[in-house]
C-alpha cells in the first residue's frame, strides 16, 4: 500500500468519479487555492447519454469518452489517479483506492463523492450474463459485438427457427436509453444492413421493447410518450407494455404480462436498459454517518448536498437522494458546481449559499434519425424540431472541439447517408466479461513489482517530483 504524503498547506479536495459530477466539480475549482485529486476507476470521462450510439456503430468510444487527463491537462491544481475507490473513512478523512494489486490511501480536507450508479437488475443479477446493461464503454462494446454478431450468426444458421432467434432483439426498459436503443437497432436493420447479407434479410429483424410500466418515456408525460411509441411502431418496433421480465437465459427471455399470463420470447441478443443502482460506496457512507438509503441505494443528504454530521463531505449525482431529483446529468453537473462554490465560500470565510435547488432544463430522447421528443418546462416538441434541439444540446456538452467535430461528421454519415463507421467487432468484446467472471474471485490480475517498490517513500510526492523521481 502506498500513502499519499503531502507537505503543502493548501486545502486538499478529493473528488471520487470522473463522470459529469466529478469532472464538472473539479473544473469549477480551477481558479481556487486548493489541491485537487480526482480518483476514478477509468481513465476517461464518459458522456453516457450517447453510449447507445457506440453500441449501434454510429460513434467510436473515443468520441464520447475523452481522456480525463487530457481534459484537465491545463488545470494545474488538479491531478488524476487511476483506481477503484474501495473505502472511504470519514473519521480519518481518507480515501482508499485500488488498481490491480496496488492500493493507495489519499487524505482529504473536503470530499466530493460522485461515483455515479450502475445497472440494476432488481435483485436478479444473474440476468446480466445474458442481457448486458448500458452504463460503461465495456457494456457498449460488448453490445456492439452482440448486435452485429447476431446478424453474422443468422447468416450461418441452418433452420428458420435459428435465424429467427438470432434476428430477434429484445430491449428491456422503455425509458430514454431503451427507446433510443430500440430505435437505432431498427434503423440499423432497416437501413444500414439491408443490402449486406445474402442468406438473410436484415429488414425482417424483430425488435421488441419491453417494460412493466404502462407507458413509454413515463417521465416525459403521456402526450410525448404516445408520440414516441407511435414513431417506434412505425419503425417496426414491437412496443410491449405491462410486461415484466421473470427470466433471462442464453436463448430467450421469459415475460409475465399484466393479466398474469406467462410467455417466452426466443432471442439471443438482449439489452437491459431498466433501472439503476447507486454506487456501493453509499452503503459505507450510510454505515458511518447514519444517513438512510433509498430503494435505489442513494444516500439521503442534507439540503446543501453534505452528508449528515460531515459538512466536509458532499455527495452529488446518482448517489444522492434529495427532494426526488432525477438521476440525470444536469442534476450531477449543477450539484457538483454548487458543492465547489460551497468549498470556495468556506475557504474565503463567506457565509454558505442557500440550499441546493435543481433547475430543470428539460428532457429529451432521440428515437430515430430526424425524430426525437423534447420536454422543456411547459413546451413539448416532437419530430424534426425536437431532433434539431437534441443535436444542438448534445454537441454543446461533448467535451472538446475535436470530439464535437468528429461526432458531427459521424452523424452526417449515419443520419444523412445509411452507413455506420464503427462496425468493427471482435470475439473478445463479446465474451471477455463473462470469461473473467467465470474465473471466479480467485482471479486477481497484478503487475510485477520488486521488494524495493513496496517500501514507503522517505520523501513527499512533491519532493520526489522536484528531483525527477518516480515514487511507486
Amino acid at each position: 500500500m502506498s500513502h499519499e504524503v503531502h507537505t503543502q498547506q493548501r486545502h486538499r479536495v478529493v473528488v471520487v468519479g470522473s463522470g459529469f459530477g466529478g469532472l464538472f466539480g473539479t473544473q469549477a475549482l480551477k481558479r481556487s487555492d486548493v489541491d485537487i485529486t480526482l480518483i476514478a476507476k477509468t481513465t476517461h470521462h464518459l458522456f453516457q447519454p450517447l453510449l447507445y450510439q457506440v453500441a449501434t456503430g454510429i460513434l467510436s468510444e473515443g468520441e464520447i469518452a475523452p481522456a480525463t487527463r487530457e481534459v484537465l491537462a491545463r488545470q494545474d491544481n488538479a491531478r488524476v489517479l487511476l483506481g477503484n475507490v474501495t473505502h472511504i473513512d470519514l473519521e480519518s478523512r481518507t480515501v482508499t483506492s485500488r488498481v490491480l494489486d496496488r492500493e493507495t490511501v489519499t487524505e482529504y480536507d473536503s470530499l466530493l463523492v460522485a461515483a455515479g450508479a450502475g445497472q440494476s437488475y432488481f435483485g436478479n443479477d444473474h440476468f446480466a450474463q445474458y442481457a448486458p446493461g448500458m452504463k460503461s464503454i465495456d457494456d457498449a462494446l460488448e453490445l456492439r459485438g452482440r448486435i452485429f454478431g447476431a446478424f453474422e450468426w443468422a447468416e450461418l444458421a441452418t433452420t428458420p427457427k435459428e435465424i429467427e432467434r438470432f434476428m430477434t432483439f429484445v430491449v428491456v426498459g422503455a425509458g430514454p436509453t431503451g427507446v433510443e436503443m430500440a430505435g437505432q437497432i431498427a434503423e440499423l436493420s432497416r437501413r444500414t444492413l439491408r443490402r449486406d447479407f445474402r442468406s438473410i434479410d436484415p429488414t425482417r429483424a424483430r425488435i421488441v421493447l419491453l417494460d412493466a410500466a404502462p407507458t413509454v418515456l413515463g417521465a416525459f408525460g403521456d402526450h410525448l410518450g404516445a408520440k414516441a411509441a407511435e414513431k417506434l411502431r412505425s419503425l417496426g418496433v414491437e412496443v410491449q407494455l405491462g410486461a415484466m421480465v421473470t427470466g433471462v437465459d442464453a436463448t430467450g427471455i421469459d415475460v409475465k404480462d399484466s393479466d398474469g399470463s406467462m410467455r417466452r420470447i426466443e432471442s439471443v441478443t438482449k439489452v437491459w436498459a431498466a433501472g439503476v443502482q447507486a454506487s456501493e460506496l453509499t452503503a459505507q457512507l450510510s454505515d458511518q454517518s447514519g444517513a438512510s438509503l433509498d430503494r435505489a441505494g442513494r444516500i439521503e443528504v442534507n439540503d446543501d448536498l453534505t452528508l449528515p454530521g460531515h459538512p466536509e463531505v458532499f455527495v452529488v449525482g446518482d448517489m444522492a437522494a434529495l427532494k426526488g431529483y432525477p438521476g440525470v446529468a444536469q442534476v450531477a453537473i449543477q450539484g457538483s458546481r454548487y458543492a465547489a462554490d460551497q468549498i470556495k465560500r468556506r475557504l474565503a470565510g463567506k457565509a454558505p449559499a442557500g440550499p441546493f435547488v435543481y433547475k430543470d432544463k428539460g428532457s429529451m430522447a432521440t428515437i430515430s434519425r430526424f425524430s426525437a421528443v423534447t420536454s422543456i418546462g411547459r413546451l413539448h416538441f416532437s419530430g424534426f424540431v425536437a431532433w434539431l434541439l437534441w443535436l444542438a444540446v448534445h454537441l454543446v456538452y461533448i467535451i472538446g472541439f475535436k470530439h464535437r467535430l468528429t461526432t458531427l461528421l459521424h452523424w452526417a454519415v449515419s443520419f444523412v447517408g445509411r452507413g455506420r463507421s464503427e462496425r468493427t467487432v471482435t470475439e473478445q468484446q463479446v465474451f471477455a466479461r463473462t470469461a473473467i467472471e467465470q474465473l471466479g474471485d480467485g482471479y486477481a490480475p497484478s503487475l510485477p513489482r520488486v521488494p524495493a517498490d513496496r517500501k514507503p517513500p522517505a520523501q513527499s510526492v512533491a519532493q520526489a517530483r522536484e528531483q525527477g523521481s518516480r515514487v511507486l
